[in-house]
């Protein structure tokens, strides 16, 4: 077999056959997820990630066959989940802007590099909102159930259903605006001037 013949991407109808260790292959998705944020989708390859990770390309092709597919896989393996729970409601919304603050260079970059190509492809954008939204919102809307089971704010409260938009709001806006990530002490201080009062909490 010549190296071209093994370069080549398989038929569609030929099963993959995994032998890459898990480690392995979270290298694969942590290149994979470094060149996004620093070169964009366009400029990510399966022949970049293979040279970047020193393996075949046919290795990716057998294992994910697309570019897509292997960002999709790349995006789930960045899922994460969190559990605040600090007793109080404001302090909870104060420790997630906190958190997010934290990530929120590597994340918006995410963001940034799939704004254009993630509505053309479906399963990218599944993987990209279970990567990045859903697990936030999640974690905001339970925050916010606890905050409304120990009466700290009424159930028919109008502002909770906006609190997920305002966080992710400013969180991506603005480096639109100012040209500046949200760190955690602008997240902070967001929560204390915006979110906490339009709740009646301070």
């Amino acid at each position: 077999m010549t190296s071209q013949a093994a370069d080549r991407p398989e038929p569609v109808g030929v099963t993959r056959r995994s032998k890459i260790t898990p480690e392995r292959e979270q290298e694969f998705y942590d290149a994979v997820l470094e060149q996004l944020r620093e070169c964009g989708y366009d400029s990510v390859t399966m022949e970049g990630i293979a040279a970047s990770t020193r393996c075949s390309k046919s290795t990716l092709y057998r294992q994910w066959k697309t570019k897509p597919q292997l960002v999709a896989a790349a995006l789930r393996s960045h899922r994460r989940t969190r559990c605040i729970d600090t007793g109080s409601l404001a302090d909870d919304l104060r420790e997630a802007a906190r958190a997010a603050g934290e990530l929120s260079g590597r994340d918006t970059k995410l963001l940034q590099a799939l704004v254009h190509a993630a509505p053309q492809d479906p399963e990218l954008q599944r993987a990209l909102r279970e990567a990045l939204v859903e697990p936030e919102i999640a974690a905001l809307k339970e925050i916010i159930r606890r905050g409304v089971e120990r009466g700290e704010v009424p159930a028919d409260h109008p502002a909770l259903e906006y609190v997920p938009a305002q966080m992710f709001g400013v969180l991506r806006i603005r480096p639109v605006l100012e040209g500046k990530y949200a760190d955690p002490d602008y997240l902070v201080r967001f929560v204390e001037a915006a979110v906490l009062p339009a709740l009646g909490l301070t």
